[in-house]
Parts: C-alpha cells; structure tokens; sequence
C-alpha cells in the first residue's frame, strides 16, 4: 500500500507532533511504500517569513532524519520541488465545488485564530487533494479530527473520474491512533500557536527549564494528588515505564511528593529518550549540503510518479494534442 503524509515547515517540531504524527509515519516505514513531503506550499497561507520558511524546511528534514527516517526506502522530498502538484490542483478546482470548500472546518478554524482569510487558506484542500492523487496514494495517515479532508479529496477524485475517465486512485484514510492530547507547559494542548511547547532538540537546559515552569495546581507537598488531572504526569505517561509509572502513580494517591520531584524526573527521562537522536540531529546540522541531497534525491523519485499522473490528467481533459 502507498502511504502519503505532509507536515508543514511553520517552525520547530515538538514533542507533541512527534507523539500525535511523526511516530507512526516512521513506524508505517517498514509495512508500507510510504511517500512523506514537506509542504512548504501549504505553509504559505500564513504568509511568514520567507528565510523562516526555508530554515523550518531543513529544520523538518533534519528532525525526520534523526529520528530514524530510512530515505532509500521512504520518498522524502520537499512539495514545493514538485511544481506539478500546482497544475494539477488547477484542473481539479475546475471539478469543485464552492460548496464543497466552504464546508470545510479547517478554514472557519483558522479564521477563527486570526488567519487572514485568503484564497490560498480557503482553496488549500484542493491542492492538499492534488497533493494525495498526483502519487496514486491508498492510504493517508490523519488523527481522527482530520478525517474531513480525506473526505473531501475521495469527493474531488470521483467527481474528475465520473467526468474524465478513471484517473485517480480513491485514497482512504488511515487514522492515526495517537496518544491522548499531549499537553503543552500552560495545560493546553501543545502547539506552536500557543507557545507553550517542548522541542524534541532544544538544549538540554532549555528543556528543563521549560518542564519546571508546567502548569501545576497548588496542593502540598504532603497531600494526595489526583494523577488524572495533572500536566506533568500526563507528560510521564509519554516517557516512563509502566513499573515506574505504577510507582509514580502510588506516590500521587498517596501524598508525600511534589510536582517539582515529578518535573526534574520527567526532564531527565525526555532528554534520555531523545539523547540517541540528538547526536544524530547534531551530525546533520553540520552536513546541511547532505541534507538537502536527501530531499533532492526524494523529489526526483516523487517528480517521476508526479508527472506521469499529470500527463494522464491533462490527456482525459483534452490538454495533450
């Protein structure tokens, strides 16, 4: 089965994107003939700065690749390096309707967060389906709260073959089954938006001042806490064992443990779990040009499945003479 996954370069990945998406992608990695881009495309919409759009972009290849990407394998490939997408999205707008976008969710969101509300954030789900059918993918990873958007790509791709022939395969969704909310350092759920999140490879120190400032409750020291409804113990669940999570869990009920205890062992178990792929990470960074080889190498294998499906596209339209 070929999976199909994006991830926007819109700044540094943290710890909640690699428990909500990065995980299973790396782990879909040995079951499946999986396709993942960075879709600098995509992350246009919020109009950021150009040298930050380029700096997350390699900030993004680097994390995959530390984390254990295998690029022989995988494609991986930067979107923007595979401009077909972009002609293809053209003709699928011409068999979508206005209704069909304006139904979507994601685009009343991001409004509502203070998002201009410009063409590109509006139309982004047609070339999100461009992005899915130019690579004949089957399966598209999507935590449950996603699962509109495949909705809306198996939608378009009908309505083009009804009209044009079979053309497309019909992607289906493969919902990620993820961790519960990963909550950032003010009780939220993490995420760049409200600067309350812990990057995967920030300095060591960083993280851990970042771990002792988590929202906590004001209980004593020598009274029992209720584990199910603190930050610093849903972040536990994450990175502890399950001995020691029973251990940490008896020390809540019981009383006699405070939350600083808790956040100095949940700052030394983050950074040992990432310690391996920190080293690598560090070894990238200092190998830009082999980083940018990885992502070159990936788009000229995607380009290849890009524009034979392009070329079929423009021939059921009438565009090839």
């Amino acid at each position: 089965m070929r999976v199909l996954s994006g991830i926007q370069p819109s700044g540094r990945l943290h710890i909640g994107n690699f428990f909500g998406a990065m995980r299973q992608h790396l782990q879909l990695q040995s079951e499946h003939d999986c396709f993942y881009f960075i879709a600098d495309f995509h992350a246009l919409t919020s109009n950021p700065c150009p040298a930050d759009v380029a700096r997350h972009t390699l900030d993004v290849a680097m994390d995959y690749l530390a984390l254990g990407l295998d690029h022989e394998k995988t494609v991986f490939w930067r979107q923007s390096d595979v401009p077909e997408v972009t002609e293809l999205t053209w003709l699928l707008s011409c068999v979508t309707p206005m209704g069909l976008l304006q139904r979507c969710v994601s685009f009343k969101e991001k409004v509502a967060q203070g998002l201009s509300p410009n063409h590109g954030l509006f139309a982004y789900p047609v070339l999100q389906a461009a992005d899915i059918l130019i690579y004949k993918s089957d399966m598209v990873p999507v935590g449950a709260d996603q699962k509109q958007h495949i909705e809306v790509t198996r939608d378009i791709a009908v309505r083009f073959n009804s009209s044009y022939g079979e053309v497309f395969t019909i992607p289906k969704e493969y919902i990620i089954e993820s961790v519960a909310v990963v909550p950032g350092t003010d009780g939220q759920k993490m995420s760049k938006s409200y600067g309350n999140t812990i990057e995967m490879f920030e300095p060591e120190e960083d993280v851990r001042k970042k771990i002792m400032k988590i929202v906590t409750d004001s209980t004593p020291v020598e009274m029992p806490k209720d584990p199910d409804n603190c930050n610093v113990f849903a972040l536990l669940e994450l990175f502890a064992s399950q001995e020691e999570l029973t251990e940490w869990e008896n020390k809540y009920r019981t009383g006699g443990v405070g939350y600083g205890e808790a956040k100095k062992r949940l700052a030394d178990l983050m950074i040992e779990y990432f310690s391996p792929f920190r080293a690598k990470r560090a070894e990238l960074e200092s190998n830009i040009d082999y980083v940018k080889s990885v992502l070159a190498k990936g788009a000229k294998r995607a380009k290849a499945i890009a524009v034979q499906t392009l070329t079929e596209a423009r021939k059921a339209v009438g565009l090839e003479m």
